[in-house]
């Protein structure tokens, strides 16, 4: 009965401190999108985040060992789980052409609901992989695979896959500005599958077709 506080003492604490650098961890993340999520947010500096955070800029780099690590981080948790929604919805469309406008048009419809969410894909886009690592792969595989069925007549995955984000990412910015009428998500995602190859008038009418409902529940 003696030695039994002994043993569970040292466990409690190492679960307390994992939990306190966890929530850090949080707080840290959170600020970041809270300045990312600013139209000037691609200025921000180690400093400015630690600020919001209410952390030392000792402890920041206790989490990422810097700017680039957080940026990082912080593309894994704004696109992750709306990735996954938009590859589960999209993935149920019976032609390629439409998977890639569908997924287009959601990109930009959600940065009309969310300017938030916008500016920081625009923000954390600037020095790094459009959208974050994983809708880069995302968007060359489904490229890839209108190039492999002959929906898409481009001659590479990677130059459909520029085409795809650079002009998604330019149309992010331009509704992001006001500079967009509310049918820009369709204009620009129709536009974007002409650049592919696809006939424009096909690729406009592809382009106006309802989306689906997004899927947010969890598989």
């Amino acid at each position: 009965m003696a030695d039994h506080p002994a043993e569970t003492v040292p466990d409690g604490r190492t679960a307390l401190g994992r939990k306190r650098r966890a929530d850090t961890r949080v707080r840290i993340l959170a600020a970041a999108f809270e300045i990312f999520g600013d139209e000037n947010g691609l200025f921000a500096r180690i400093e400015d985040v630690a600020d919001m955070a209410g952390v030392t800029r000792a402890t920041f780099y206790n989490h990422f060992t810097g700017m680039a690590e957080l940026r990082e981080a912080l593309t894994q948790g704004v696109t992750h789980d709306f990735l996954l929604s938009v590859t589960r919805t999209v993935d149920r469309l019976p032609d390629a052409r439409e998977r890639c406008t569908a997924a287009t048009r959601f990109y930009l419809h959600r940065a009309q609901e969310d300017a938030r969410w916008g500016w920081s894909m625009v923000n954390i886009s600037a020095s790094g992989l459009i959208f974050g690592a994983e809708t880069y792969r995302a968007a060359e595989a489904t490229v890839r695979e209108g190039i492999e069925c002959g929906a898409l007549p481009i001659l590479s995955p990677e130059l459909g896959r520029d085409i795809l984000l650079g002009s998604a990412l330019a149309a992010v910015n331009s509704i992001l500005r006001g500079e967009a009428p509310k049918d820009y998500p369709e204009a620009v995602a129709g536009y974007i599958l002409f650049a592919l190859g696809v006939p424009f008038e096909a690729a406009k009418t592809i382009a106006h077709l309802p989306l689906p409902p997004l899927i947010m529940d969890p598989i």
